[in-house]
């Protein structure tokens, strides 16, 4: 599948970095991140479908972890690196001040955000998300109203 790259306005980098930072933050505060914040913050706030989301966040992880996983999401066209670096670079800041932020607070307090976290994100998935009526062909290929799409093409010298 060819892959392409999208010109963002500074609102979606805003909201990319404020996902990044939001993701390093509690990775840094309660040991978590990627998953639970970067794949419903993709979705939900600028439009990813969920194998699009999955791909970025495995994409932000991939060289310690997730290489061979993101071999596969970016073979089928849903990962793009332009996304994957401005949220890297929120999560960056955002862990550092998570976990300053976490050493400084007891443990049982950290326990309880941590825990109120993952059952908010459950109540919101379980109860109110609504589901899509679109099939999985289009769910795979939609793209966010907040990009313009321009597709990369290589040319070949004259």
């Amino acid at each position: 599948m060819p892959q392409t790259q999208y010109k963002m306005d500074l609102n979606t980098i805003l909201i990319l970095l404020i996902i990044g930072a939001a993701a390093g933050m509690l990775g840094g505060l309660v040991g978590i991140g990627g998953g639970i914040i970067i794949v419903p913050a993709l979705i939900y706030f600028l439009g990813k479908s969920q194998l699009q989301a999955q791909g970025i966040s495995l994409a932000l992880i991939m060289f310690p972890v997730g290489i061979l996983g993101v071999m596969q999401y970016y073979k089928q066209g849903h990962i793009d690196f332009s996304i994957v670096l401005i949220l890297a670079i929120g999560f960056i800041v955002g862990s550092f001040f998570g976990s300053k932020i976490a050493l400084d607070l007891p443990q049982d307090v950290i326990r309880k955000i941590f825990a109120c976290l993952l059952i908010l994100v459950a109540v919101k998935m379980l109860f109110l998300d609504k589901p899509k009526s679109k099939d999985k062909k289009n769910q795979q290929t939609e793209h966010n109203n907040n990009f313009q799409e321009t597709p990369i093409s290589k040319s070949k010298p004259s």
